[in-house]
Order: structure tokens, then sequence, then C-alpha cells
């Protein structure tokens, strides 16, 4: 399996309609009018993924006092987000994308480099999504320790 295409500023940002931690649909196209955050990681309740959510979560009341609306996206069923959402003290959505299309769509599902392997799996990326749809900014390979902080600066809130 060969990357998908990556998104770049400019293009519509792939519409999606998933389920999330509480068990509610989370369809992008409702959130038009705000500018939206969405987050890709690997799997909940890992260290890396555990450090950039609560990183998220100590940063959304700026955020979304900013206008920007979070949402984390990862192959995680809903009732994983659920534990992980209850455990760290999530306060926004996190939806599932078990099949991955939506993830495939946006580029952060495919070939990755771990470890010194070529791997298949999340690309740990972070989208910002404008309010008629489109993408603001696409960031690929992000870390997820301080991705937060270098979003918030880009965003110039920092």
């Amino acid at each position: 399996m060969t990357a998908a295409p990556r998104l770049a500023p400019g293009d519509p940002a792939p519409d999606f309609e998933l389920s999330d931690d509480s068990g509610n649909t989370v369809h992008l196209a409702d959130l038009r009018g705000q500018r939206v955050v969405l987050y890709a990681y690997p799997s909940a309740m890992t260290p890396g993924c555990t450090k950039q959510a609560c990183d998220f979560r100590d940063s959304l009341d700026a955020l979304k006092a900013a206008g920007l609306t979070v949402i984390g996206i990862s192959p995680d069923k809903p009732e994983k987000l659920a534990k992980f959402r209850d455990k760290e003290s999530l306060t926004f959505p996190l939806v599932s994308d078990p099949d991955k299309s939506v993830l495939s769509a946006y580029g952060a599902y495919g070939e990755k480099t771990m470890y010194g392997k070529t791997v298949t799996g999340v690309i740990r990326s972070t989208f910002v999504i404008d309010a008629d749809g489109k993408v603001e900014k696409a960031q690929y390979n992000v870390k997820a320790t301080g991705h937060v902080a270098k979003l918030r600066r880009d965003l110039g809130l920092d």
C-alpha cells in the first residue's frame, strides 16, 4: 500500500459522518461556519496519543476562544474511545473510523516509517478546516509531544 494523496491548503476537506465516543454521529458538514481542528492519532490509551490528547484538552479553552472546534479521529471503536475520554477527562469528541476510509481520504493512513521499518498505519496528522469546509492547514507526521503548542503558534494564538 502506498501513501494516500495528501491534502493541501485550499483543498476541500473530505466530508465524514462517524460515530463518536458518546454514541453520537459527528457529521463534518454540520460544522460548516466553524473552524475545525481534526487530528488523527493511531491508538487511544497509548503513551504518545495520551500525551497529545491531553495537550489538546489543556489547550481547549484557547482554541475555543479562537473559534476552533477540536475533534480527534482514530480507528478505535467508540467503546475504547469512551474509556479513553473518561480516563483522561477529555472534553472534545473522539470519532471512530474503524475501516480507515476517512483517515485515508485525509492522507493520514498509509505507509510510514516506524523504528526504521516501513509499516502501514495511521500517520499522526492535524488538519485545520475553515468555516467553508476547505483545508486551511494540513500537517503530517507531527510529533505527539509539543505539537499542540506548535499548532497554537502557527495559528497565532501564542
